[in-house]
């Protein structure tokens, strides 16, 4: 892992927040090649390039949706964690909810308010995240779909695609995992 720390004035351009984004091959080399100095400055003309060229990079990729928030009021913690223990669960949202101790509709307006996303779209997302781990681990498309609760291998592929912009084996032949 690589860190760069850059001032807030030289970053106007990129998000404030934390995220995830997919780092190109060129991205990765410029990272790690600004690594081997303890300190760039823009006073040398080779570094004030080499900033200037991570920094038009940084600007061009795109955050992808790996992160899952947590939400703080207790009933929709509850959820949550019923959710995490068994992504693939096929217990419907209202029995989940109602064992939590809430209505539906009750824990639909909690995820919107705390985490930005509706309670499906944070369901997808932690199913998401739940395939990453199986593939990263080494499991088989197939085996990695159905264990994060997708009904066929060519409905998570699909959903895959449309959340990161390429296929599964694609996308780990990019990233070298």
């Amino acid at each position: 892992m690589r860190t760069l720390y850059l001032r807030a004035r030289m970053a106007k351009k990129l998000p404030r927040s934390c995220c995830v984004v997919n780092v190109s091959p060129l991205l990765q080399e410029l990272i790690v090649h600004a690594c081997q100095f303890p300190r760039m400055s823009r006073k040398s003309k080779a570094h004030a390039h080499l900033i200037d060229l991570i920094l038009d990079q940084l600007e061009t990729v795109q955050a992808i949706p790996l992160q899952l928030p947590t939400p703080a009021d207790s009933r929709a913690q509850r959820v949550a964690a019923i959710l995490q223990k068994d992504p693939a669960g096929e217990q419907s949202l209202s029995a989940l909810c109602r064992e939590a101790g809430a209505s539906k509709r009750t824990i639909e307006r909690v995820f919107e308010r705390e985490t930005n996303l509706s309670l499906g779209k944070w369901r997808q997302q932690l199913r998401l995240l739940r395939s990453l781990q199986l593939l990263a681990a080494g499991e088989k498309i197939t085996n990695a779909a159905l264990e994060a609760g997708y009904s066929t291998p060519s409905a998570f592929i699909a959903m895959f695609r449309k959340a990161l912009g390429t296929t599964p084996r694609k996308y780990f032949e990019q990233s070298g995992l």
